[in-house]
């Protein structure tokens, strides 16, 4: 299991990213609908708050103020959460080599 400080950094990392594309997402969309880089912007922030979760559960576990079966859920919706997010990510890079190996 990561440490507490390589969660932290990596959540300020993906933070950081997440600031950095946002600031340069278009605003339009067709027919009102979301933008591809608004949709990825909400799911990565969701699978943060995930994470940011399942960190608090544990520190409250620690400190003796939760329950375990808390803590145990909050770490399994994270690694769903992660999980859905990296089989995602897999097929973006998948379309895309595709998409590059097309004939022009």
């Amino acid at each position: 299991m990561a440490s507490p400080s390589v969660a932290a950094n990596a959540y300020a990392s993906l933070a950081r990213v997440l600031e950095n594309t946002g600031a340069g997402a278009s605003k339009g969309s067709e027919a009102g609908g979301q933008s591809f880089a608004s949709l990825l912007k909400d799911a990565v922030g969701s699978v943060m708050e995930s994470g940011r979760k399942s960190d608090a559960q544990t520190v409250a576990m620690a400190a003796g103020k939760a329950n375990v079966m808390d803590v145990v859920t909050a770490v399994a919706d994270t690694d769903v959460a992660v999980s859905t997010l990296v089989s995602v990510r897999d097929r973006v890079i998948a379309a895309y080599e595709d998409i590059m190996k097309m004939p022009i």
